[in-house]
């Protein structure tokens, strides 16, 4: 992620909007020359050719279609469509504001929307041909409020949105002696982290083959996981320990959106994250470097070492195509709220500030938003798209390939999820807080140890 000084001091000399993202790109690809990003021309005639970009090559058939349904009905509209990996969709994305470039209409990450709001590059979205006629409580309770500003502007349109639930190998379970509703209804607490706990404890299987409930375990040598971990765990936890510590009733800030105060010293998120880490010396979650990058959690999954795995709904179709796995998908445990708790994330559709075409990429993202689209999404989608029609259009595909997806879906019907935090100062926090997860998960460190990073945090709100 990348960072800018957003908040100069008094007495500094302000920094350029050009500067700022000049800064910016500079974090992110380190020195060298910035290349500009062309958006094309106007077309000839009366064709006015718009770009649009994102980043998800598993959503580029969805939208695709969906776009090209976009264009027969408007053929005063070429859509050119730009995808891109995630760390070089990031990088050149901000090389084209830089110049000044950017593309017409793009796919936005909360991570960024702040920071880009603060730098000026992307347009509110009020006032820009038909939008203000698509009302907020059209997608999933919540997804816009997530994409509105601090000044009450729309910034993005809801396009998908993003659950947590709890992945596993049919197969696996079955040698197990075990089925699928063996895996539903588990509970969860920090004391003694309940049947969740104990489930993970009769999956973990040491390098002699005793089992995690079993007389002479052996916690530092592990033939198999109970529950498999990324590479890195940072301050938000989508996939990991946020669903835990919002079963406690805890939240990220003291607003549900633009918080200006963290809560990292909230007793609840402390016994949370010490019950989560501490799975490591029981021998139930991988310790700090395990793995890495190269064994990504459906890799453990296929190597048999994990046997449960947390994961994000935008995987569904990853660990779906996996060699050697047959997908099973269980909800998350219940916690001391008494339900399962996911994060619950989307992201949006922006239109860049430069764009002298913004009338255009609005009608775009409109017809993106449309029932219309949306079930062309869904019949496609590797995700849950952002509306009630995207999203039935889309469970029903999985259905037809015998994949129960509810556990995610189910979250955010019942209302059990707790919002990404939308704050300013992504970056600084993310390298404040980065170093106290890596302790802690390397065991140097306890949840009460948190309280300073959490000064430090909301010391950038002062």
């Amino acid at each position: 992620m990348t960072s800018a000084n957003q908040n100069p001091r008094p007495g500094r000399t302000p920094l350029t909007r050009r500067r700022m993202l000049q800064g910016t790109l500079a974090a992110a690809v380190g020195t060298g020359a910035l290349s500009a990003c062309s958006t094309g021309a106007v077309g000839s005639g009366d064709v006015t050719e718009i770009d649009y970009w994102l980043w998800d090559a598993l959503q580029l058939p969805a939208y695709s279609a969906a776009i090209d349904r976009f264009m027969e009905q408007n053929p005063d509209i070429r859509v050119r469509i730009t995808q891109m990996g995630w760390d070089d969709y990031w990088t050149k994305l901000t090389a084209s504001f830089v110049a000044e470039a950017g593309p017409d209409a793009f796919t936005d990450h909360l991570a960024r929307f702040p920071e880009f709001v603060s730098l000026g590059v992307i347009s509110p979205l009020d006032g820009l041909g038909d939008l203000d006629s698509i009302p907020g409580d059209r997608f999933q309770n919540g997804l816009q409020e997530l994409w509105t500003g601090q000044d009450g502007k729309r910034y993005g349109i809801p396009k998908d949105y993003d659950t947590i639930a709890v992945l596993y190998d049919q197969t696996m379970l079955e040698e197990e002696g075990l089925t699928p509703e063996d895996l539903a209804g588990l509970d969860w607490n920090p004391e003694d982290g309940g049947t969740w706990e104990q489930m993970l404890a009769r999956l973990t299987i040491d390098s002699s083959g005793k089992r995690g409930d079993q007389d002479g375990f052996d916690p530092t040598s592990i033939q198999r996981y109970g529950l498999g971990s990324e590479g890195s765990i940072d301050y938000v936890g989508q996939s990991s320990w946020s669903s835990f510590a919002f079963g406690t009733g805890w939240r990220f800030t003291d607003e549900a959106t633009w918080g200006t105060r963290f809560q990292y010293d909230d007793e609840r998120f402390v016994q949370t994250i010490d019950w989560y880490f501490g799975m490591v010396d029981k021998g139930f979650f991988p310790p700090y470097g395990t793995f890495g990058d190269s064994s990504p959690k459906q890799a453990q999954l296929q190597s048999g070492s994990a046997a449960l795995v947390m994961d994000g709904s935008w995987m569904i179709t990853t660990y779906n195509n996996a060699e050697g796995i047959e997908l099973g998908i269980a909800p998350l445990p219940a916690g001391p709220e008494g339900t399962p708790m996911s994060m619950f994330n989307g992201l949006g559709d922006s239109i860049s500030a430069q764009s002298d075409k913004k009338a255009e990429a609005a009608r775009l993202i409109g017809f993106l938003a449309s029932d219309e689209a949306q079930q062309i999404i869904g019949e496609r989608a590797p995700f849950f798209p952002a509306t009630d029609t995207g999203t039935r259009a889309a469970i029903q595909s999985y259905a037809d390939q015998s994949l129960d997806v509810t556990p995610f879906t189910d979250r955010v019907k019942n209302g059990e999820t707790g919002l990404y935090p939308l704050v300013e100062n992504s970056a600084s926090i993310a390298s404040i807080m980065q170093p106290a997860f890596d302790q802690i998960w390397m065991r140097r460190i306890s949840g009460a140890d948190f309280a300073a990073y959490n000064e430090r945090v909301n010391a950038l709100f002062s």
